[in-house]
């Protein structure tokens, strides 16, 4: 059994889309008919978001710890007591592809670390900004980017890991140093395709959207 992740704090405008495609993801032919199992850990939401998870055929959890390292964790331990033999994480603000699950699958390495593509710009975000974001960032096979929106891991190698850390960010980049001190085998591959949004109100200080903010103080 497969198990797809996605901590989301105050997430109305984008979970719908994001559930929907996890759910398409979930039922490609390639995987055989084996089971997936998605799972929404709401932490500290106050809009709608409970309410939209709710609707859809996904398992959700409730915390009130304002910290995704430990959301992720919370949601990793529930689907490894599933019996889950791969956890796929991903982000409520981004959509993943129909083949996401396949490609990670595809590599039979412990961890897979995919890039992500932003889907719309945000407004403040002007040609010379969007220049430097593209100068950067390394569509690639080979790449060294770390995204909590695209990363899979087996159990196993997440157990000999020992997990994420309850981090108000990187907590996605703990988990793969230490999966590298583990020895674990990792593809760090562009193939697993995420789309993911370029808003500046990030959710995670210190994340991906403030590293977004940052090129467009840059300018």
């Amino acid at each position: 059994m497969i198990g797809i992740l996605i901590p989301a704090h105050n997430e109305e405008e984008l979970l719908e889309d994001c559930l929907r495609a996890a759910l398409h993801a979930a039922q490609h032919e390639m995987l055989g008919g084996e089971a997936v199992e998605v799972l929404v850990v709401l932490d500290s939401c106050t809009d709608r978001s409970a309410d939209i998870a709710a609707s859809y055929p996904v398992h959700c959890l409730e915390i009130d710890a304002r910290n995704v390292g430990q959301a992720r964790a919370v949601g990793a331990l529930f689907l490894l007591e599933r019996g889950v033999r791969w956890i796929s994480c991903s982000d409520a603000d981004s959509r993943v592809a129909h083949d996401w699950l396949v490609e990670q699958l595809s590599f039979d390495v412990d961890a897979v670390c995919g890039t992500v593509t932003v889907e719309t710009w945000d407004q403040a975000f002007d040609e010379s900004a969007q220049i430097r974001f593209r100068q950067h960032y390394e569509h690639r096979e080979g790449h060294r980017h770390i995204h909590g929106a695209n990363l899979g891991v087996s159990a196993d190698a997440y157990r000999r890991a020992g997990g994420f850390e309850p981090l108000a960010c990187d907590e996605d980049v703990q988990l793969v140093r230490q999966l590298e001190r583990c020895g674990a085998t990792i593809a760090w591959s562009q193939r697993p395709q995420v789309l993911t949004s370029a808003r500046l109100d990030s959710r995670a200080r210190g994340g991906f959207g403030d590293y977004l903010r940052g090129l467009v103080q840059t300018g």
